[in-house]
């Protein structure tokens, strides 16, 4: 069974082979560091997503720190590089990874668009407490697709939580409603709520998810505890556009990038913390339920160079 560096450094294996490769071949050979390989270098940088603005200072930073002029200075670029990038990771890591429930039922509200791996996400994820030793329950608010509902039900089994649905076309914020009141009375640690990523009425989809958080948080004062986003890595800086309106309608307060396993784009991490000044707390690596992982900024910096 592999461990958890082993299935990030797997699952990173395309992003790593795109940019740590293509570094390596633009060093080789070379006697310093000019201008044409630190071009090359931010090329590699903008390659994997991480957005023109970080890759612009991670080239600003490698001019500050490191002799042109000596030949001695090129292995030290990846060394420079890695820690610049921590760094960056580091300054959001004191609210990344799992945060501890402070209240219960820590109420986590699930958005995004269709086709990003949301309910599958949740499932997961739900898993992920469950195995910490958490009651879990979850709430299937997407009532606009029947199949979300059904897929909802399927990973609720898998996971062996609880479920709160009810049938198709019903008023999602009525089921987050009834989600939070039955964590409250059975107990629960964690209510997980999906939502729908479109609608097919007139309805407009951010003001639907407002009207949920609204509803939550009039059933459990402070709740939402956590509105976790989730993206997926493979749209790349696409999916900044998405974030940043789902961000503005319901106040986001972490990410969960899925699909890492599938892309050479996983320097959209960065993009993320750069452009949004929101944490990564969850990363998704694989297709199987143990395959959703806490976000650590050392192990994924270490995965992706290693």
């Amino acid at each position: 069974m592999k461990s958890l560096v082993q299935k990030i450094r797997s699952g990173l294996s395309r992003t790593r082979s795109s940019l740590v490769d293509g570094i390596s071949k633009a060093i080789t050979g070379k006697s310093r560091l000019d201008d044409d390989l630190l071009e090359t270098i931010e090329e590699r940088l903008i390659a994997a997503d991480m957005g023109v603005d970080t890759a612009m200072e991670v080239i600003d930073v490698l001019r500050d720190r490191l002799n042109p002029r000596e030949r001695e200075e090129l292995p030290k670029v990846f060394d420079v590089i890695k820690q610049e990038l921590l760094e960056r990771l580091q300054k959001m890591n004191g609210r990344a990874g799992q945060p501890e429930l402070a209240e219960r039922p820590h109420v986590i509200m699930v958005v995004g668009v269709n086709g990003v791996g949301k309910t599958t996400t949740i499932g997961k994820l739900a898993h992920l407490y469950k195995s910490d030793g958490k009651r879990v329950i979850l709430g299937a608010a997407d009532t606009f697709r029947a199949a979300a509902q059904e897929q909802l039900a399927i990973w609720a089994e898998r996971a062996k939580v609880d479920i709160v649905r009810n049938k198709p076309g019903a008023d999602p914020a009525s089921v987050a409603f009834d989600t939070v009141s039955a964590a409250q009375s059975r107990g629960m640690d964690v209510a997980i709520i999906d939502t729908a990523g479109r609608l097919h009425t007139r309805s407009n989809l951010m003001e639907e998810l407002k009207k949920i958080r609204r509803v939550i948080e009039r059933k459990q004062p402070g709740a939402p505890h956590e509105v976790l986003l989730v993206l997926d890595a493979t749209t790349g800086q696409n999916g900044l556009a998405q974030a940043r309106q789902f961000h503005e309608a319901v106040q986001v307060t972490g990410i969960v990038l899925t699909k890492l396993d599938g892309t050479a784009k996983g320097g959209i991490v960065f993009a993320i913390q750069q452009e949004l000044q929101l944490p990564v707390r969850f990363i998704g690596v694989g297709e199987q339920i143990d395959d959703l992982q806490p976000f650590e900024p050392e192990t994924y910096v270490e995965a992706l160079f290693a």
